[in-house]
């Protein structure tokens, strides 16, 4: 190879493996900058959570220093035994092979290296699957393309006594507390995971799973299911919503009361005539055809839909990804000029109930109607289902005036 044609190779591999170390490097700092990422897991805000990164920081460090150690050593021998114009082609470079010293040591090495990983994984699991007897017992139960939360408040192990809550959509917890979850499914296998709280646990029909939660802080975690699980798999969300002791006491005292009164307004009283004669037969509200619904199952491939006793003490809708409420502070006009507020599909807010989330007056100017209407005009338009087989909410051909009605009632569901 001429000696000015051999430079430039040189100079050109150079480069290249430049710009190719600058861009990695650029892609491992970007995937630890968390802002505006709901949902990773590098930045854990509960034990669990915590006892995981505990674990794969150190994890990721040895794997690092391998990777370097490991393309550091072929760089340097690529560079070092690389073939000049001296060299003759016919000779073999020097032979390692019969050196004991050598192959036993990149024996044992890795050996320690995976013995030491494996000794923090089991301790870690150990951890994670430790139980807590005061912890609170919640059933989730996955459902295409929702989720179902029932709490066993007495202890009994029955989630559907008189005494235990069903919502769904959102798990509220008391922040400080640990929660013992089990994970099931009602149709197809999910997976049901919250980054910040724990790992992923599969929600699979038949089997009972599992999991523990903690926040160590009041706040709202988001959530995601990790297991494909059919046309809406990308828009099948959760949302932990971790409070105060005292108001997730509230929240608990009014969640077990329902809804006999009538609304008070006419509006409101039309659309509990047109929600009794439409929306009835798939969907529960405490009081008023939870008992009807127990003898009829709804005409769904789960034999349930959800729960919507207490609909607006929640911040989000249809599988948490709409907000049901929007930040009238930050209101803004979006291409039609309506008033949104907060993006109705951004995952990284979540609507506040404010008052509502422990029964208090439902503030009307925050409530997204917006969404909600357009939710209740063409719910397959909002979300990929499959209605028609008994999957997902169908479009009821409902009028304008039906849905003013509806949302006057649905709002008053707290």
């Amino acid at each position: 190879m001429p000696r000015r044609h051999s430079r430039f190779v040189r100079i050109f591999g150079t480069i290249v493996f430049a710009v190719v170390t600058v861009l990695f490097a650029a892609l491992i700092v970007n995937a630890f900058m968390n802002g505006g990422k709901p949902l990773t897991t590098l930045v854990p805000k509960g034990p669990s959570a915590q006892s995981i990164q505990n674990l794969v920081l150190p994890v990721f460090a040895i794997a690092g220093v391998v990777f370097v150690g490991v393309m550091g050593a072929v760089v340097f021998i690529s560079w070092k035994f690389r073939e000049t114009d001296e060299d003759d082609p016919e000779e073999f470079p020097e032979q390692v092979h019969g050196r004991t010293v050598l192959e036993i040591g990149w024996t044992i090495l890795p050996a320690l290296i995976l013995a030491g990983v494996a000794v923090g994984t089991v301790v870690t699991l150990l951890e994670l699957n430790k139980k807590d007897p005061e912890a609170i017992q919640v059933e989730v139960t996955g459902q295409q393309w929702w989720w179902q939360y029932k709490y066993d408040l007495n202890g009994d192990g029955n989630f559907d006594g008189a005494e235990d809550i069903t919502t769904a959509t959102e798990m509220v917890i008391p922040a400080g507390r640990p929660i013992e979850v089990t994970t099931t499914s009602n149709d197809v296998i999910h997976s049901f995971w919250i980054p910040g709280l724990n790992g992923k646990k599969d929600a699979v029909p038949g089997l009972h799973s599992p999991l523990k939660l903690e926040a160590d802080d009041p706040g709202v975690f988001r959530g995601q299911c990790t297991e494909y699980c059919g046309l809406s798999h990308a828009n099948m969300r959760m949302l932990v919503r971790a409070l105060p002791s005292e108001e997730y006491d509230a929240w608990v005292k009014n969640q077990l009361k329902g809804h006999e009164a009538q609304p008070s307004g006419e509006l409101a009283k039309e659309g509990r005539k047109t929600w009794e004669s439409l929306c009835a037969q798939c969907h529960v509200i405490k009081g008023i055809n939870d008992a009807k619904i127990k003898d009829n199952p709804p005409p769904l491939v789960s034999g349930v839909a959800p729960d919507l006793t207490h609909l607006m003490t929640r911040g989000t809708f249809a599988g948490s990804i709409f907000n049901l409420y929007a930040d009238v502070q930050s209101t803004s006009p979006n291409s039609n000029g309506d008033q949104l507020g907060t993006d109705p599909t951004d995952v990284a807010a979540a609507g506040n109930p404010g008052a509502a989330l422990t029964g208090g007056k439902v503030d009307e100017a925050t409530v997204n109607r917006t969404a909600l209407e357009a939710w209740l005009r063409n719910p397959p338009a909002q979300k990929p289902m499959y209605a028609q087989g008994g999957r997902g909410m169908p479009n009821l051909g409902l009028t304008e005036v039906q849905i003013d009605q509806l949302v006057a009632f649905l709002t008053t569901l707290n």
